[in-house]
């Protein structure tokens, strides 16, 4: 059962006093009492009747059906409400309840001052002690019906029990426990009250007359002053009035030494006791009431005030047994009635049946409360008979409120009953009400009948009663008892409508058993129309808001009776789903609280000498200085620190629609947190109120309720809540409070780059003061001891992004394939130096790759955005990162974040094993704020308002907190993953041996330096290193090789100068002790090569610790660059100013040799040899000695071994020499091949022009191959003399041959030689044509001899063309030809027939002679008769691989024509006259 005063059987209850007695922690007392309330209902079937016949006037067994409703209290009530008695006789307490706890009887005495508790042992002189306590309680408490010792948890001994002395009862703990202990031990103490209750009713009947609550006249004064003059105390001096003060009943005042005796005394030093011999009022002047603020409020009696039984030696009072303390009111001579007073002779009539009936009233409710209910309905039904005839209203409709009980009692026993005559409406509604009768019946004809009637009598009924109530009489109803009545009959309205209207078992559950704000589904109401059921809400409401202390009423209810009346008001709007009116009257019962408390706080402030104008902060902060605890200015104890006001001001909070957190502040987070395992099976504890769901969906709540209700009414409820928990105090409801008052003041989004309005709806002071009050509420919280409480932050956008810095470029991991590495494949075997195969170490990494890896033990700087949306600053105490997956340490910082602006800090973290991190956050620290985690919220966001209105009223809020909206969809916390490798080395450039690392260097020279690299790592060694380099020269070359402009012979060129010079390389690629232990070095050696465009270069080492073999990796490995960056001035050394290339027409004179370092002259022929002309020029400010050499190879087998040729020459300064060097003929077996590539990808790829004739593409890959055959037997080199030495290579690639110098150097396919000779005999042979003459009209023979030097067969046919000489050749053959001046045999052309290839040889001759003296010239050229094409046996000869170009058959340049040769030299030939002719 619930402690409701407002509950509709309140007046059937009976009120018991529960006190501790003996040691007893509060923890185990409340444990205690509530096993009682378990059977706080006891039926009187179960109650032993007393067996004494002047104690049965309440026996149980005059109504076994009844059952007693008991309400355990831990405190006395209040003199006002016991004013009201014996017209609310069940605002007494009828007994007292001791309650001692077993296990704590054998640890200590508990009062060594009774000298008479002596025992054998400790648990025995305990015993003893509360026996004797219990008869001080009897002592204290003489008008309680019944006083008992409850002792739990005891367990007697086995051998040689301790006696329990008669009014203690033992109860075993709960595991020894029987169902039905605590139901006998209930029952027990039952049988004594309903014993006394006899005693009770008889002094009741004693009296001459009971005046109604609030009325006293003269002679009750007289009566008062002279019981108390004659014993020292009253029988109930809280129904009389003090003289000169006002009604007790109206204002529950009275001095503080005119205390009832059954109330303990309170501690403090200014109460009179209640042993002392006067009983004078204090001569303390009392503080004037004012007109325009509630009184002040009673002592409150709370467990802590409570004291147990005053010893011995402090009691003054008289034992007196209970029957004596009720039966001596009687015994005064002017308060006793005669037997025969009621006779003719006596009093007046009417006055006579008044008292008759109002002691038939009290008789009644006695019953009531016994649980006698046909005996209560009968006394009542004759009092209220009684009170109609002669209009006494109030007694009337006490009786007929009382007589309704009874009823309710009735109908949730099951019990039949007829409705008594005086309780059935008027004649002129019978009509009416028998309409609604019939109409029940048809609704559920199983309803018993008698609770059908009372159904529908019961809406008049209590109208009726309270027209009764509220009748402008003599005698009124004062505004405590009349508003407790109006809300009790609107509560029991209130269960007949939530029930549908139907009095049964649902309906009397809730006003007996006191159920929830609940309907009997379980189902709040809303505010949807309910016109039919009877009675309706609106008769219901407005009936309890005539329970509303009006102005004027208010002055006369003290601060408590105002607050409980307005508190059940509001729990009964609740009932009806009536939240918004519900709210309204909280928040009055809130002012009505703070002006209360604020005025107790400042007079406890006052009597210690602080100003009563100081608030909570100001009183608090004053011992902050001194090091105490702060409290020492409110006298704090632990029990006035409040935590039970959140769901009180929390329905007002929601029925406002305010901005809240998700619960109390300063909440034991235990309650919220879970335990969470990772992988490394660490365990740690997170908050289940700070994961992304739950923050999203706090904001999708928050933001619901910020379009719900004006803006304005939420923040001054708030500052209303911060008052209220000031006055307290309560420190938890202060920081609550405030962030929610800041939390609804902000906007609530997240702005963007747009920088929408995010500002607060409240100034900037009051920003500020909210903020401070916050810092110190909770550092006063600190000091006092009770705990760490903490405020909720008020925004939760205050993290929008984290991201990762990037790492410094020697410490960023580069993530690598396997394929990568040099061997996994053949093409990488040489990754050092091949420029071609695609180097990845080279690439740019990626940085969104680079910026997502961390290494593990070394830390990391992350970049935190945090925003303030506020006027005032913001101390972060603490910030760490949130992370996910394997270890991590985040490292702590603290900031303050300025007003209204977005801040970034820096932050570092370190994960401890190699795995995947992921951050989604970070734990923040605001001064005076709890500890939270806040996600990540990176994109701007603002919420949408619906502009649909679907409901209304807190229906619409909540549909709204729990629909998704489009913008709650878009509101996705951020996170993002790191990837964490094994520990790595750190290696640096220890040294090297360039200085500064720059180099100066001349074209062609190379040069060597050292690196000296070391291992900055403790303990982590470098077992794979790769080398890389990279120069100005690279990115010029490799634009040239993107051009589509450019010809197969530049791309060539591009490649050779990229693969083959190299600017920087390793030297000793090979070496296999690529290592470096922890904390040593390695040095490695490299060599530069001085070309032109050459500024700077860097040598990029990649490193790592892969820890297994090369072949042994997984798919990705990771490493990192240390590189060193070189300046280089490049200078010029020796410049080819001119090159040309001349036929050799006669041999080298011997004195040319002289200049040769050949050692030896040599046969140098024209047909072998030509000469290259070189001028070089000496750009370098020091002699240079040039050295040139060609040749080295013998062209076949069939010649004597060619030795090099080479030349020595100086050069000055800034001179020009030119240089002939003979070289060597070249002779190609296909001049017009394509040209190459030396990339691997461009391989398969056939560069082709197609913009030039197929003649000039011939032309250039001719030139392209001969001079790659030239510059393979070329070499120079040059040495400076002064100075340092410096020595290097030409470079003639730079040297570019034209067609002229083509046709010098190459050697025919075809090799034609033509000859003469006289007679036969070889003594006119002209083989060279230079030497040797003829005689004219000779008969000579002319002989051609041809060579195939080629691999293929040739078909040629052979032309021979007399000429003579030093003529143009078409002048001189026709001139010949016509003139007859040379004859010859036969044809001049004629086939030859198949010449074989590879050194195939042909001879030809034919009779010539010469007609006139002169020089002639005889040529001759060759031409195929027919292509060849290769036959069956040829193509097997070949295995078949014919190599087709296609570059040549694109452009026209492979047609199937005949080629034609041309001899190079003539035969030359003088012809002379005979002699003597």
């Amino acid at each position: 059962m619930t402690l409701d005063p407002f509950i509709p059987i309140a007046p059937a209850r009976i009120k018991v006093l529960v006190l501790p007695i003996g040691h007893i922690k509060r923890e185990r007392f409340t444990a205690f009492i509530s096993r009682l309330n378990e059977e706080h209902i006891v039926h009187l079937r179960d109650v032993t009747p007393d067996g004494r016949p002047h104690r049965n006037m309440f026996s149980p067994l005059a109504f076994p059906g009844g059952a007693m409703f008991y309400e355990l209290m831990t405190h006395q009530p209040s003199p006002s409400h016991l004013a009201l008695s014996p017209f609310d006789l069940w605002r007494e307490q009828f007994a007292v309840i001791a309650i001692a706890d077993g296990a704590e009887l054998g640890s200590s005495v508990f009062n060594k001052r009774h000298s008479g508790a002596g025992g054998r042992t400790v648990e025995e002189t305990n015993i003893r002690t509360l026996y004797q306590d219990l008869e001080n309680l009897r002592d204290q408490y003489p008008k309680m019906l019944a006083h008992q010792v409850l002792i739990f948890d005891y367990l007697p001994a086995k051998e040689s029990p301790i006696p329990i002395p008669e009014g203690i009862i033992t109860i075993p703990p709960p595991d020894q426990l029987k169902r039905t202990t605590i139901k006998t031990v209930m029952c027990d103490i039952s049988a004594i009250i309903l014993a006394e209750m006899t005693t009770l009713a008889k002094s009741f009947e004693g009296l001459a007359h009971i005046d109604s609550p609030g009325v006293h006249t003269s002679a009750v004064h007289e009566r008062i002053n002279g019981l108390m003059g004659q014993d020292g105390m009253a029988r109930r001096n809280s129904q009389y009035t003090l003289p000169g003060s006002r009604s007790v009943s109206a204002t529950g005042l009275a001095d503080r030494t005119h205390v009832r005796m059954s109330m303990p005394p309170v501690s403090s030093s200014k109460t009179t006791s209640f042993g002392s011999s006067t009983s004078t009022p204090s001569a303390r002047p009392t503080t004037p009431l004012s007109g325009n603020k509630p009184l002040p409020n009673p002592p409150l009696y709370t467990f802590d005030n409570i004291i147990g039984p005053a010893s011995s030696s402090d009691q003054t009072l008289a034992r007196s047994d209970t029957t004596d303390s009720f039966s001596s009111q009687s015994q005064q001579p002017h308060d006793k009635v005669s037997v025969h007073g009621f006779g003719s002779g006596g009093m007046d009539a009417r006055m006579r049946s008044k008292s008759r009936c109002r002691i038939q009233v009290v008789i009644g409710s006695l019953y009531l409360q016994s649980g006698l209910w046909s005996n209560a309905l009968k006394e009542l039904t004759e009092a209220a008979t009684v009170a109609k005839s002669i209009n006494d209203h109030v007694w009337h409709g006490k009786a007929l409120e009382l007589c309704l009980v009874c009823l309710l009692l009735l109908g949730w026993a099951g019990i039949e009953f007829a409705i008594p005559s005086v309780l059935l409406p008027p004649s002129e509604k019978g009509s009416g009400i028998a309409q609604q009768i019939n109409e029940a019946e048809q609704r559920d004809p199983r309803q018993e009948k008698w609770l059908r009637h009372l159904q529908c009598y019961m809406p008049e009924l209590v109208e009726r009663i309270l027209g009764l109530y509220s009748r402008l009489t003599a005698e009124c109803l004062p505004p405590v008892p009349w508003s407790e009545a109006v809300v009790r009959f609107a509560r029991m309205l209130t269960a007949l409508h939530v029930a549908g209207g139907k009095l049964g078992e649902e309906s009397l559950g809730m006003m007996v058993m006191g159920m929830g704000e609940k309907g009997g589904e379980g189902k709040q109401l809303t505010t949807s129309p309910r016109f039919t059921i009877n009675p309706t809400r609106t008769v219901i409401v407005q009936m309890l808001f005539r329970a509303f202390p009006a102005s004027a009423a208010s002055e006369l209810l003290m601060t408590v009776d105002r607050v409980t009346i307005l508190s059940g008001i509001a729990s009964v709007l609740g009932m009806l789903g009536f939240q918004r009116k519900k709210a309204m009257v909280v928040r009055e019962l809130v002012s009505v609280l703070v002006g209360g408390l604020v005025e107790a706080r400042t007079r406890g402030a006052a009597d210690v000498g602080i100003h009563p104008a100081a608030g909570l902060v100001g009183l608090n902060g004053m011992n902050g200085q001194g090091g105490g605890s702060g409290a020492g200015a409110l006298d704090l104890a632990e029990g006035d620190i409040e935590h039970g006001i959140e769901s009180f001001l929390g329905v007002l909070l929601k029925t406002y629609g305010i901005v809240g957190d998700v619960g109390r502040a300063g909440k034991s987070r235990e309650s919220m947190t879970v335990t969470v395992t990772d992988d490394n099976e660490k365990t740690t504890t997170k908050d289940t109120r700070d994961t992304d769901q739950e923050v999203v969906a706090r904001i999708q709540r928050q933001s619901a309720a910020r379009f719900f209700g004006m803006q304005t009414v939420k923040l001054n409820i708030l500052r209303s809540c911060i008052n209220f928990s000031e006055a307290l105090p309560d420190f938890a409801g202060v920081l609550k409070y405030s962030s929610d008052l800041l939390r609804t003041a902000g906007s609530g989004i997240a702005p963007g780059p747009r920088r929408e309005d995010a500002y607060p709806a409240i100034s900037r002071e009051e920003q500020v003061r909210l903020t401070t009050n916050i810092l110190k509420t909770s550092n006063l919280s600190k000091r006092m001891g009770i705990g760490e409480l903490a405020a909720e932050y008020w925004d939760e956008f205050l993290l929008r992004g984290i991201r990762l810095e990037p790492l410094s470029i020697t410490r960023a991991p580069v993530a690598h394939a396997k394929t990568v590495l040099p061997g996994a494949t053949t093409a990488r075997a040489s990754q050092d130096v091949d420029p071609f195969i695609y180097n990845p170490f080279l690439k740019r990494p990626d940085t969104a790759t680079v910026e997502s890896t961390l290494v593990a033990g070394e830390p990391a700087t992350f970049r935190l955005t945090l925003q303030n949306p506020f006027e005032m600053e913001v101390d972060i105490e603490s910030i760490r990162l949130d992370a996910e997956g394997a270890g991590f340490e985040s490292g702590v910082e603290h900031t303050v974040i300025g007003p209204y602006r977005t801040q970034i800090l820096r932050i570092s973290g370190t994960p401890k094993a190699a795995g995947t991190v992921k951050i989604t956050g970070a734990v923040i620290k605001v001064r005076g704020c709890r500890e939270r985690r806040f996600p990540i919220f990176v994109e701007p966001w603002a919420p949408d308002n619906e502009g649909k209105t679907k409901s209304s009223g807190l229906v619409a809020l909540e549909a709204n907190a729990v629909t998704v909206s489009p913008a709650v969809e878009r509101l996705k916390p951020y996170s993002f993953d790191l990837k964490v490798i094994s520990p790595q080395p750190t290696v640096a450039v220890k040294s090297s041996t360039l200085p500064q690392s720059s180099v100066m260097i001349l074209e062609g020279e190379r040069q060597r330096f050292s690196v000296t690299l070391q291992n900055l790592s403790p303990d982590t060694p470098v077992d794979f290193l790769l080398f890389s380099f990279k120069d100005s020269t690279q990115e010029p070359l490799q634009a040239a090789l993107n051009s589509r402009d450019a010809t197969a012979t530049e791309l060539y060129e591009y490649e050779l100068i990229l693969a083959k010079k190299q600017a920087l390389r390793l030297r000793n690629r090979d070496r296999n002790d690529r290592f470096i232990a922890p904390g040593q070095t390695a040095t490695f050696d490299f060599e530069i090569l001085g070309k032109p465009g050459l500024t700077n270069g860097i040598i990029q080492v990649d490193y790592a610790h892969l820890g297994v073999p090369l072949d042994e990796i997984a798919e990705q490995f990771y490493t990192r660059q240390v590189s060193m960056e070189l300046t280089v001035t490049v200078n010029a050394s020796i410049d080819i100013s001119r090159v040309d290339v001349i036929p050799l027409n006669s041999s080298i004179p011997g004195s040319l040799w002289t200049r040769s370092t050949s050692g030896k002259a040599q046969v140098l022929t024209p047909e072998t040899h030509c000469l290259l002309l070189l001028d070089l020029r000496n750009s370098w400010p020091s002699q240079m000695t040039v050295s040139l050499s060609s040749g080295g190879s013998p062209p076949s087998d069939d010649d004597e071994d060619d030795h090099p040729i080479k030349m020595e020459e100086h050069i000055l300064p800034g001179n020009t020499t030119r240089l002939v060097l003979p070289i060597r003929r070249v002779y190609l077996e296909d001049p017009h091949a394509f040209i190459p590539a030396l990339n691997p990808s461009r391989q398969r790829q056939f560069v082709v022009s197609t913009k030039i004739s197929p003649e000039a593409e011939r032309a250039t890959r001719e030139a392209f191959w001969y001079r790659e055959k030239i510059l393979d037997s070329l070499r120079g080199t040059w040495k400076t003399f002064t100075g340092k030495t410096r020595e290097g290579e030409i470079n003639f690639r730079s040297i570019r041959f034209n067609s002229k110098m083509v046709e010098v150097i190459k050697v025919d396919e075809l090799d034609i030689d033509i000859s003469l000779s006289s007679g036969g005999s070889d003594d006119g042979d002209n083989k060279e044509g230079v030497k040797g003459w003829v005689y004219v009209d000779e008969f000579l023979e002319l002989r051609v001899k041809i060579t195939n030097r080629g691999s293929k067969p040739v078909l040629p046919l052979l032309r021979l063309c007399p000429v003579l000489r030093h003529r143009p050749f078409n002048v001189s053959l026709d001139f010949t030809r016509k003139m007859a001046k040379f004859a010859w045999n036969g044809n001049l052309q004629f086939p030859l027939g198949r010449l074989e290839g590879n050194g195939g040889v042909v001879e030809v001759t034919t009779g010539v002679t010469v007609l006139c003296r002169g020089e002639f010239e005889i040529g001759g050229s060759v031409e195929e008769v027919m292509a060849y094409t290769p036959s069956e046996a040829d193509k097997d000869g070949e295995q078949g691989k014919v190599v087709e170009d296609f570059g040549l058959l694109m452009v026209g340049g492979r047609r199937k024509e005949r080629k034609v040769w041309h001899a190079r030299k003539g035969c030359r030939v003088v012809v002379r006259d005979r002699p003597g002719e």
